[in-house]
């Protein structure tokens, strides 16, 4: 039996099923196992894919796609799909689309698909996993996409992109952490294990500062998993605090109300209590103050 890939039918098969357009001056190739036409499309005529689960390109691999295309042309065709008589909207290949208007090509080589809007969104997440260099927020918001505007389960969205449904589950998962830690993994500066482990911790102040601490130390996943359990030991062993009677309750309240504080009352185990008055400002001080003299 043959090998199935890791990734599923992925873009040829999505391609595959849906009949080119022949434009003029067409060369025929094979693409997932169908003939397909490539046609030179005038650089003019084609705008960039609103679907492109790509954030960001990174400007020293454009620039070095660049070069190529400079030295051995465009290898690889991009995928369009036509809007009008003379238009052209891309499916696949907007780095490439990117790198050819760099260099100033006239034309670039194009298979011409029939899409909608759903297969557009699809194509373009499906190729973009099967190149694997996305960062883990930009596949996350991806399959997000898929889930949101193509109205597909997370079971269906896995099978669409040929992974297991826990992997999916655990992307969707990163967009549950703080802004800060987002960006962290999409810089890199922090890897989907290390996400995976601050998934775990409830305090979303703990989990910005255990982070913090990653890309500072150069902390490994275990070495982040092992602050972790520390921490979490740590809590356990703390001693409760005892319950505080309904006359410490009562005398907090006093307290409040006569001096305009905000007060606290922490009883420990052994039957010892402590009181503690917040002020919100200078004026409250002085309030308190006065109360006193009087």
């Amino acid at each position: 039996m043959a090998k199935r890939s890791a990734l599923g039918r992925g873009l040829g098969a999505l391609l595959g099923d849906t009949p080119a357009m022949r434009e003029p001056g067409e060369i025929h190739r094979m693409v997932g196992g169908n003939p397909a036409a490539v046609t030179e499309i005038p650089l003019a005529q084609i705008v960039p894919n609103p679907y492109q689960p790509r954030g960001s390109f990174d400007p020293e691999a454009l620039q070095e796609l660049a070069d190529s295309i400079r030295t051995l042309g465009l290898i690889q065709p991009l995928t369009l799909r036509k809007t009008g008589p003379s238009s052209y909207q891309i499916i696949s290949g907007e780095r490439r689309f990117r790198a050819a208007q760099a260099v100033g090509l006239a034309s670039v080589p194009a298979y011409i698909r029939k899409a909608d809007d759903a297969a557009m969104l699809e194509m373009a997440i499906v190729e973009n996993i099967q190149r694997e260099d996305l960062d883990p927020l930009e596949t996350a918001l991806s399959f997000q996409r898929l889930i949101d505007e193509c109205n597909l389960t997370q079971e269906a969205m896995a099978l669409r992109v040929g992974k297991k449904r826990t992997t999916v589950a655990n992307y969707l998962r990163l967009l549950r952490l703080p802004e800060e830690i987002q960006k962290a993994l999409k810089t890199r500066q922090l890897s989907v294990g290390h996400a995976k482990v601050l998934l775990g911790v409830e305090d979303r102040a703990l989990q910005c500062k255990l982070c913090e601490n990653v890309v500072r130390n150069d902390w490994s996943v275990r070495q982040l998993e092992q602050k972790v359990q520390a921490l979490s030991r740590k809590a356990e062993e703390k001693p409760a605090e005892a319950a505080l009677p309904a006359s410490f309750q009562a005398l907090a309240q006093q307290l409040g109300s006569r001096f305009g504080g905000k007060v606290s009352i922490r009883r420990d185990a052994k039957g010892g209590s402590a009181i503690t008055l917040r002020f919100d400002d200078e004026r409250q001080v002085e309030r308190f103050l006065e109360e006193l003299n009087r």
